[in-house]
């Protein structure tokens, strides 16, 4: 049933060892053993002509179609057959122009990403993490004529997931209560951002050094607290890397860590500092810190923009469709901002569009005549990139953004010599829209997975849909909302986890194998607690 087995790698391409055992075929790479990335190419004697796709369902070949570590890698053959993969690592990819072709990708750029802030100047970019290629056994492909198996990624059996990671840059005791007693009347569980140390321009700003009693009450209603950095202002380089070397964790469960700002002891930001690899890592390890956000979002979440497992939500047309509600002024510019920093997301449109308007600020405010050249320079050339993704609209708005077109939830990165989780996020900000009715259905139908990056306690003007109105008052329309989230979380059809619950739940998928038997029954090998189902 296979013809031929390609592999692809950086250092060379070569037809690889496959040995029949069966209703198996087995690819032995061990030839890559010191290679991060490399792609298995698989061509089938019959078409494939039909994919599972991350939302359980068969789908047909008319676009490309994309499978990762968390969704089935199953398809159907031409003759009935289903072909399903032993191992969940690594990524499944076909292209609509050739339904015989399968590309078994591990480790393709962006399916990893982390954030490095680098030069005077901070300027953002992207990287691939550093991933170890690791096997339980060698991948293979699983033939059956009888079914195939896809794992739920929640214990409430194939339920929608969504997950809050709260950032505490507003945060005041006052607003603290306010969200809580809101949580505890919804059953709403959050993994809340917290800062250890009041050093803050803000003299109201919430901290566990002044707040530790509401803090307390946030982990007694069984929200899990993480670090947000260690403070919302920053002090001076050798303040600040004191601090993070010998701060002591106030609870011994706080294995989450999110950056805040250009902290200089950040995961996107230690290593332009004094602080080695080596180093790093091993206060992480004392301070039982083992799950990094990445400081990346896979998009902002607005009407029909919400699972991260969908990367066709993450795309200029859909946001712009979600959207539509807007004024048009509103409407240019947040699609102006998308473009920016998720479409093209590059270093040098970032730094020209911020540049831009910091610039067009101090001309307009301070009557700084000086930076009148920089301005125009920098604002004709982001103005140029920006039109010619306008000049393609056809293609480009379609196009899935760079960093959500492997939809990246959790993975591995190894700092200096042990690996750390890192995870990915959705921007969320507007709770009218990102949690309406409608979204949440759209969750629940594609059992889709959103960990959400929010800020409960916002006060930013210009921000739509805020939680929280003036004098701490729960915005109506958010109100509505979480009321029916409460109402699917009760019938369990969406869980609502902490972080770590999360994480715990779906590292599992690293262990799995499927195995298949001489009737040509698959079976999963190792199932733990993991929920499963047969696929016909």
């Amino acid at each position: 049933m296979i013809q031929k087995a390609t592999l692809i790698s950086n250092e060379n391409t070569a037809f690889l060892d496959v040995e029949n055992q069966g209703n198996a075929f087995v690819f032995y790479c061990s030839s890559v053993k010191n290679v991060s990335e490399f792609t298995i190419e698989i061509e089938f004697s019959s078409d494939i002509i039909a994919f599972r796709n991350h939302d359980y369902t068969w789908v047909d070949l008319n676009e490309i179609r994309i499978a990762t570590e968390f969704s089935p890698k199953l398809i159907q053959l031409e003759n009935g057959t289903f072909v399903q993969a032993n191992l969940t690592c690594g990524i499944w990819e076909i292209d609509f122009k050739n339904h015989k072709k399968l590309y078994w990708k591990f480790n393709p750029e962006f399916s990893k990403p982390i954030t490095k802030y680098i030069g005077n100047s901070n300027a953002k970019t992207i990287v691939q993490a550093t991933s170890k290629l690791k096997f339980e056994v060698f991948p293979a492909l699983l033939f059956s004529k009888n079914y195939g198996i896809e794992i739920s990624r929640s214990p409430l059996d194939f339920s929608a997931v969504l997950c809050f990671t709260d950032h505490c840059d507003f945060d005041t005791v006052a607003n603290l209560k306010a969200q809580r007693d809101f949580f505890k009347e919804k059953n709403i569980t959050v993994t809340k951002g917290f800062f250890l140390n009041h050093f803050s321009k803000r003299a109201t700003n919430a901290s566990l050094e002044n707040d530790s009693v509401e803090l307390e009450l946030w982990r007694n209603d069984g929200h899990e607290l993480c670090y947000h950095s260690l403070s919302q202002s920053i002090k001076s380089d050798e303040e600040s890397n004191s601090d993070f070397k010998n701060f002591v964790p106030p609870f011994p469960e706080l294995p989450v860590w999110i950056d805040h700002g250009y902290q200089p002891y950040n995961f996107s930001l230690f290593e332009k500092n004094s602080i080695s690899q080596s180093e790093y890592e091993s206060i992480l390890i004392k301070k039982n810190i083992k799950i990094l956000w990445n400081y990346i979002d896979s998009g902002t979440a607005t009407s029909g923009v919400i699972n991260q497992l969908n990367p066709t939500h993450f795309t200029l047309q859909k946001f712009a469709k979600g959207m539509k509600s807007e004024s048009k002024i509103k409407q240019l510019q947040d699609l102006i901002k998308n473009i920016v920093f998720h479409y093209l997301n590059d270093e040098k449109t970032i730094t020209q569009y911020k540049t831009t308007a910091q610039n067009f600020k101090k001309i307009r405010y301070q009557k700084d005549l000086k930076v009148v050249p920089t301005f125009f320079r920098n604002f004709l050339q982001l103005t140029a990139s920006i039109c010619s993704v306008f000049f393609s609209w056809r293609s480009s708005k379609k196009k899935p953004y760079k960093v959500a077109k492997y939809s990246p939830l959790f993975f591995k990165h190894t700092i200096a010599n042990q690996e750390t989780t890192i995870f990915q996020t959705v921007e969320m900000i507007d709770f009218e829209k990102s949690l309406s009715l409608e979204n949440l259905e759209l969750l629940i139908k594609e059992s889709g997975i959103c960990i959400a990056h929010t800020y409960f306690s916002d006060t930013i003007n210009y921000h739509n849909g805020k939680l929280l109105t003036e004098n701490n008052q729960v915005n109506p329309k958010v109100d509505t909302n979480f009321n029916y989230l409460k109402s699917t979380i009760e019938a369990q059809k969406i869980w609502n986890p902490t972080l770590s619950e999360l994480h715990h739940y779906l590292q599992q998928f690293e262990k799995i194998v499927f195995e298949i038997d001489a009737e040509g029954r698959i079976q999963l090998q190792n199932s733990n607690d993991l929920v499963f189902r047969k696929v016909y």
